[in-house]
């Protein structure tokens, strides 16, 4: 059992304020992991300040002194991409090779890609006479979440150490310990003390006690659209920026000239990976009404093929959810799609058979679901999809729309000048063509209740970034 009950504060790990234990719980097995503190706003107050006063001498720094610094905690990173991997399986119940081969290399990516958009960033442009400059924001509060814990604090710290920010991380409590693996790496790194600082705890407490401080600047929030809409409200006295990467309940249209059984295969495994705890899951699965009963022959069979179990068995295609409330809450919406009257074609509420331990799902699907279900409406957040009948391509792009999210999006189709005609007209942040995966060099966020601002390369370098216009900087010849 770990021990993890300091904060980092001004590049010391110290004591908390006050003590206020909470257990870490591996999801897998239900058993004690590490102990943390939950921090308070004498934590917060202290982690400000110091990242106040560093922000004084970090944010005059060269681009080039960042870089040197990044690339130090590139190395450093790297070296420990093991123990990183492990310790995400360990503390969210990813699949160890899930972990090792996605997981952990998520925050190497955003670090990696962060470097090269700095290379050739432009700080200063002149435009006539004036000169508009771009320097950092100031202290920025980062909270994130425990579904993809390095993938979330890579994409908000190293943008931030970019820009020349200073910065306090209040990682998920459901999932801290990769972060304190994180504050590790940066101190071996030798980043200056109170440019990055870490304290534990919950959103009520800590989150809010961030997002209310009048001296952090800007608030990067990644969480439900609920949390996100407290962050926000806890930040508006201050008038201070908040992003905010938040739900989805993203679609998955499947257009009737595509390579159908293989279309709906990777569909299904792309919604139950990381078992279903993804906020741009492709949940909602559209397809032809007259191709229904093979889209249903196709998913069940990829959903009995998706074998729920140990974390670091070989075999295991989805580990347990995290917590024990994410659990219930699933089980909910599965015994509510069933009461509701969708067709249950695999899985169902209850732990997979021979496992009586553990937040472990049956991988479900329900099929002939009516967009106005809870489960069509809701994002539950675990391996659970529905396929959603549409009468033509008009139909299918409607129903995607119909949703007060719009994070993610999905098109197949055999014909790429279709599919991307039917991408643009869906009202999400990002749409993956034919099964595309992600590109840490694009940018990531959502529209409506899925947030705002964006995240990831150059993009997401903006965000930690004032926008200067110096008029008269420079002489106009008459």
């Amino acid at each position: 059992m770990k021990n993890c009950r300091k904060f980092y504060i001004d590049g010391k790990w110290v004591e908390p304020a006050g003590v206020h234990d909470l257990a870490v719980i591996n999801p897998a097995n239900e058993e004690l992991l590490a102990t943390i503190s939950l921090g308070s706003a004498v934590d917060i107050d202290l982690a400000v300040a110091a990242a106040k006063r560093a922000f004084e001498s970090y944010s005059e720094t060269s681009a080039q002194e960042r870089l040197e610094l990044l690339g130090r905690i590139i190395e450093v990173y790297q070296s420990k991409m093991d123990e990183m991997g492990e310790t995400i399986s360990q503390e969210m119940g990813a699949p160890l090779s899930l972990a090792r081969k996605a997981q952990a290399p998520a925050g190497l990516a955003h670090l990696l890609e962060i470097v090269k958009v700095l290379e050739g960033f432009k700080f200063e442009e002149l435009k006539g006479s004036t000169l508009m400059r771009k320097e950092p924001i100031g202290v920025c509060g980062l909270i994130t979440p425990w579904n993809w814990p390095m993938n979330q604090i890579a994409c908000k710290v190293a943008p931030a150490l970019a820009a020349g920010c200073t910065m306090v991380l209040k990682p998920s409590e459901v999932a801290p310990l990769s972060a304190y693996l994180f504050a590790q790496i940066l101190h071996e790194a030798g980043v200056p003390a109170g440019v990055f600082n870490l304290v534990n705890g919950d959103g009520p407490t800590v989150g809010a006690a961030i997002s209310s401080h009048p001296d952090v600047a800007m608030v990067s929030f990644t969480g439900s659209t609920r949390a996100g809409i407290a962050v926000a409200s806890a930040a508006a006295p201050s008038v201070k920026r908040v992003t905010q990467e938040l739900g989805g309940k993203s679609a998955n249209i499947i257009l009737d000239d595509a390579d159908f059984e293989n279309a709906v295969k990777q569909g299904t495994q792309e919604c139950f990976r990381n078992t279903g705890q993804s906020c741009n899951a492709p949940t909602r699965m559209l397809v032809p009404r007259s191709r229904m009963a093979e889209s249903i022959a196709a998913a069940r069979k990829a959903a009995e093929a998706t074998k729920a179990g140990d974390p670091s068995a070989k075999d295991t295609g989805i580990g347990p959810l995290a917590s024990k409330a994410q659990f219930d809450k699933v089980q909910r919406l599965i015994g509510q799609g069933i009461a509701e009257g969708a067709k249950l074609i695999a899985g169902g509420v209850g732990r997979p058979e021979g496992i009586d331990k553990g937040y472990y799902v049956k991988p479900t699907v329900f099929a002939d679901v009516r967009p106005d279900m809870t489960i069509a409406l809701e994002e539950i957040f675990g391996p659970v999809l529905t396929i959603i009948p549409y009468e033509n391509e008009d139909d299918a792009v409607r129903i995607a729309n119909d949703t007060p999210y719009g994070l993610s999006g999905f098109v197949t189709s055999g014909d790429l000048e279709r599919a991307r005609r039917v991408a643009k007209r869906i009202r999400a942040g990002n749409v993956h063509i034919n099964g595309a995966r992600v590109d840490v060099a694009g940018c990531f966020g959502g529209y409506k209740q899925s947030g705002n601002g964006r995240e990831w390369g150059e993009a997401g370098l903006e965000e930690f970034f004032e926008l200067k216009a110096i008029f008269g900087y420079a002489s106009v010849a008459k």
